[in-house]
């Protein structure tokens, strides 16, 4: 949980927010996405990666495509966490969050699925379909392992929610710039000031925006709007896509994946 902490005073200092860009372990094979996996963290601030599941209900078709993909190949658990520990071990500095579902977790059994995904590396984990009402349980297993829990604020989250978030999590929240699933088919909203202002009056992990986060422009309003990181995922995983068959070159990846990090300065 230490990594999250000094990354975003370090880029306080720097006055920006954090760069996260996601993409899927194990898309679309072991061997691409270590290279992949390279790629994304020469140019990131932290790392948000999913563990790919058969029914990720909070993605769009994007990121189900690219988890369709990693099943194929088949990415379980151990060689995700496999990927992940290649990368620790590379950048040991870099923060590295998992997006989880919770059958996985469950069927580990909760203090083990910690103990394991701690022992890869990975500083936080967001279960994606665990709501905060039943959170408890998870956020104090991974605690005890020493990984962040992290949970979703959406632009309709009640106040007795905000108020378990700030207190159960940790490392970052992850505040959804819309409702609905991933996806860059429909464009980010800037979210509401009020709901940034409500999680840091409670103390909350600061707050990360994410969902449709697909150009410099939706990085630089996120920013501005106070966020202290921007998480954009389809849009990464379509540049990587694409990568792989030919249609872009790796100095034109780099090149778009540096123009979204310059856009975290505030400002």
């Amino acid at each position: 949980m230490k990594r999250y902490a000094d990354m975003f005073t370090a880029l306080r200092d720097e006055s920006r927010a954090a760069f996260v860009p996601f993409t899927m372990l194990g898309f679309p094979d072991m061997e691409a996405c270590a290279d992949h996996l390279e790629l994304l963290a020469e140019h990131a601030d932290a790392l948000e990666l999913g563990v790919p599941f058969s029914d990720p209900v909070a993605d769009g078709p994007t990121i189900q495509r690219a988890a369709v993909k990693a099943l194929e190949a088949d990415a379980g658990l151990d060689r995700c966490l496999d990927l992940v520990q290649e990368v620790r071990e590379r950048h040991p500095r870099l923060p590295i969050g998992l997006l989880v579902y919770a059958n996985p977790v469950v069927h580990a059994g909760l203090d083990v699925f910690y103990r394991r995904v701690a022992a890869a590396g990975v500083d936080s984990v967001l279960v994606a379909d665990v709501p905060s009402e039943e959170g408890a349980p998870y956020a104090a297993a991974a605690k005890a392992a020493g990984v962040a829990p992290v949970f979703i604020v959406a632009p309709n989250t009640g106040e007795e929610a905000l108020d378990r978030i700030a207190e159960l999590g940790a490392g970052y929240t992850y505040v959804l710039t819309r409702a609905g699933v991933t996806g860059t088919e429909r464009a980010a909203g800037t979210p509401a000031r009020t709901l940034l202002d409500a999680l840091e009056q409670r103390g909350a992990p600061p707050p990360v925006l994410g969902f449709g986060v697909s150009s410099p422009g939706q990085v630089r309003a996120g920013a501005a709007a106070g966020a202290a990181g921007v998480i954009s995922g389809s849009a990464v995983v379509t540049m990587l896509e694409r990568f792989d068959r030919g249609e872009i070159s790796r100095k034109a990846c780099s090149k778009w994946l540096e123009s979204m990090r310059r856009a975290t300065f505030y400002g």
